[in-house]
């Protein structure tokens, strides 16, 4: 799996060419290792960021004279985004499948939760199955678009990952929950106890600039639940959906969502894996990490890496090549 797309290859070239001359190490290495951090964290939010931006402006300036249902823009335009991030070669054709899926789960899930007055979308509009507005679908899309993106902008790679056989089933499980715990006992708590088992000893490793940085998978579901977790309050502030507690004006959403959202980008987490396998970290080699006292640079580099060979002779390598040089100061 090649990191960028040729787009984004272009854009880290050039940005190589302003970062690289700034120091390696100390406070202003740490702030640019931070920077590249954020910048990369909005990259691969693109597809999310945008829906969300629409979510809020239609909310602000929408004119209800237009003619045009609020949730029939908000559908249009998330169609629109694909095809344009996939004509501009700012997403991989793999990463619209995942979008595709999420459509689909997140969907069948959104009618089944309308129905039984989970929540509730309050506008009218015309392209909609039952009462869920086909843009709602997309919201799910936009947290396995995230997924996607992320784990290639950043090159994650794993350890002590556990089987995928058990991830699919654990997978499973959550979805059919999101639907039985109406009718039955709710297992969610059991369902987080499995989670922690699977993953306890799983830790991803990721490229920033300069480095790879090290988390515990865990650490790194629940960072990513608790940004959904926000992004909601938004989407029912701006009424693009509430829940019951929110007909007569906006409340902050319940902390206790953030379980269910947990749970579900554990779902996310797994289907994006079907299209991403997660891989290994090279034990074979001398891995990079933040902390290593070496003045360079040892071990395999991917097709398009951000490791600096020399100042001016940096190539998107078209194939893994050997590095066993130091760095130029």
């Amino acid at each position: 799996m090649s990191r960028f797309t040729s787009v984004e290859a272009r854009i880290d070239a050039a940005a190589h060419a302003v970062l690289d001359r700034l120091p390696r190490g100390g406070f202003y290495g740490a702030l640019v290792e931070f920077l590249v951090f954020g910048l990369k964290q909005a990259w691969a939010c693109l597809f999310g960021g945008a829906m969300l931006a629409l979510i809020m402006a239609t909310k602000l300036w929408w004119p209800q004279e237009s003619g045009l249902a609020r949730y029939d823009f908000l559908f249009v335009s998330a169609v629109a985004i694909q095809l344009a991030m996939l004509a501009l070669r700012l997403e991989k054709p793999s990463e619209a499948k995942v979008i595709l899926i999420f459509h689909i789960v997140g969907t069948a899930m959104e009618i089944f939760k309308t129905s039984a007055g989970s929540w509730a979308y309050p506008e009218e509009n015309f392209f909609r199955i039952g009462g869920v507005p086909l843009f709602s679908g997309f919201m799910y899309a936009a947290v396995g678009s995230y997924l996607a993106r992320v784990s290639r902008i950043f090159d994650m790679r794993y350890t002590s990952y556990p089987p995928l056989w058990a991830t699919m089933l654990l997978c499973a499980a959550i979805y059919v929950n999101f639907f039985a715990h109406h009718f039955t006992i709710d297992i969610r708590y059991g369902l987080f106890v499995i989670t922690a088992v699977l993953y306890f000893r799983t830790v991803v490793h990721y490229r920033v600039f300069r480095f790879r940085h090290r988390m515990p998978l865990l650490l790194g579901f629940l960072l990513v639940a608790l940004f959904i977790w926000f992004a909601e309050n938004i989407g029912t502030w701006s009424r693009a959906w509430i829940y019951p507690g929110q007909h007569d004006g906006w409340t902050p959403v319940s902390i206790q969502k953030l379980g269910a959202w947990y749970l579900l980008m554990i779902i996310s987490f797994v289907l994006v894996t079907l299209v991403h396998r997660p891989r290994p970290m090279d034990t074979s080699s001398k891995a990079v990490e933040l902390g290593d006292d070496v003045p360079g640079l040892v071990g395999s580099v991917d097709k398009v890496d951000d490791v600096l060979v020399a100042g001016r002779d940096r190539a998107l390598l078209g194939e893994e090549i050997e590095i066993n040089r130091t760095l130029p100061e």
